[in-house]
């Protein structure tokens, strides 16, 4: 039981799969707008605590499933490369906002009907 007072929350996490292969959820939603707030798959892998190697498999695999590009990258040069986020990208993450605030609507909304 828990303590008196304890208030009972309902959380959840949503992601997309595409044949049963996972292909967007939180963490490669942080990962792209840490890539959107510094301009760099780098600086976001640095952020996040991966590899670059990571988080460019990540974006990649992202790539490749969806069947569109996330990431415009520059390569470096003596002040480095520059990455941003496609428009098809700025699209998809405004969407998972949509999605993730109606689902979360829902399950809060159901979470209250059943009076816990």
């Amino acid at each position: 039981m828990s303590a008196p007072g304890s208030v009972i929350q309902v959380r959840s996490k949503i992601w997309l799969e595409i044949n049963g292969e996972p292909v967007f959820g939180q963490g490669r939603e942080e990962l792209l707008r840490l890539v959107q707030k510094n301009g760099s798959i780098n600086a976001a892998a640095k952020a996040m605590g991966i590899t670059y190697r990571k988080a460019w498999t990540y974006i990649d695999a992202m790539e490749k499933r969806l069947g569109f590009p996330l990431v415009n990258r520059l390569k470096g040069g003596p002040g480095g490369g520059e990455s941003t986020l496609t428009p098809q990208a700025e699209m998809f993450l405004e969407k998972f906002d949509i999605l993730r605030q109606g689902f979360n609507e829902t399950v809060n909304r159901k979470f209250m009907e059943l009076d816990f």
